[in-house]
């Protein structure tokens, strides 16, 4: 079984590597014979064609696509990703600027989506194919299939424009600096509700929606019957045995949504000005920022990789019976 575990790893880790490579090969040949060119914008008419050239040699610009892409492999091994056009420093150190928010935004929302949906799941789990079963179904299900961006503009103009009761954007008050901490706090928290309601709804109904049915599925399972045969009070059936078979098909779902919510939150950093890795990287495509976007490319497919091959493992420990079916 321990052998089987590392070839499960070993397995895991060089497909993660190569599918990190081919994404990033594909990227930089996209961005690079997409149209545009990141030097014009530096590039004056007064400027001589030396001067011009000289411009494009500093981007690295003036060799060919080849080139350009086995000297970007050489020195991605060596953990160089290159110098942002826009910001004029190091690609790492743009990103962990940004990276920070990023991971505290998605992992508050994913506890978020976690809880509720559990918290919901349980409660009619009580009385499956009630009626607050229907209700929170067909309502999730709705809040499930609008897009983020329409949700997000839905919630600003209802609680920021109608009710002015909530920000709009950003993350703090301009004059959060003169206030104590409790006023900061209450502010950080007022800046954040917006964003995590938009980020979290969709997920709250697919945890919603998997849970609630695994549920259903264990208490249909034979041996669920037979531990009520045996008078096994129905409170201790659902908390030792409905539970723990419900939640293990969860694990991969959960990766998959965490991987997700980590490889940045575009659209709603967008729509909320706030400082993460989406807008960083919207804002590096639309200023032609070759070294930034893939920088950001590449940080967001390691943290999807890493939490897919982080939830693997943790089911594989779980149950040993899922070794052989994912190797």
């Amino acid at each position: 079984m321990r052998n089987e575990f590392l070839i499960l790893i070993l397995k895991r880790l060089l497909s993660s590597l190569l599918i990190l490579f081919l994404l990033i090969s594909f990227v930089f040949f996209l961005i690079r014979i997409a149209p545009g060119d990141p030097a014009q914008k530096y590039i004056s008419p007064k400027l001589s064609p030396a001067l011009a050239e000289k411009v494009k040699e500093s981007f690295k610009l003036n060799a060919s696509i080849s080139n350009q892409y086995f000297s970007f492999i050489k020195n991605l091994g060596k953990g160089d990703l290159g110098v942002s056009y826009n910001y004029r420093k190091p690609v790492i150190e743009v990103i962990k600027e940004y990276l920070p928010f990023t991971l505290i935004l998605s992992s508050i929302s994913f506890l978020i989506q976690i809880i509720i949906a559990f918290l919901l799941s349980i409660l009619v789990s009580k009385k499956l194919n009630g009626i607050m079963d229907k209700v929170l179904s067909r309502g999730l299900l709705i809040f499930y299939i609008i897009p983020a961006f329409v949700l997000g503009l839905f919630l600003i103009y209802i609680f920021s424009v109608q009710l002015n009761i909530l920000p709009s954007s950003g993350i703090k008050s301009f004059e959060i600096e003169e206030r104590g901490f409790l006023f900061a706090l209450t502010d950080y928290i007022k800046h954040l509700i917006l964003p995590l309601i938009t980020l979290s709804v969709s997920g709250i109904a697919v945890f919603y929606k998997y849970l609630r049915g695994n549920i259903e599925e264990v208490y249909n399972k034979t041996f669920i019957q037979y531990l009520r045969s045996n008078g096994i009070p129905e409170p201790v059936i659902f908390k030792k045995h409905v539970i723990p078979n419900a939640i293990n098909p969860l694990i991969s779902v959960a990766g998959v949504e965490l991987g997700l919510l980590l490889g940045g939150t575009l659209i709603t950093e967008i729509i909320f000005s706030l400082p993460g890795m989406g807008r960083l990287t919207m804002n590096a495509i639309i200023m032609r920022d070759y070294p930034l976007v893939i920088g950001c490319t590449f940080t967001a497919s390691v943290l999807m990789l890493v939490s897919n091959f982080s939830a693997d493992l943790i089911k594989a420990m779980i149950d040993k019976r899922h070794i052989k079916g994912i190797t």
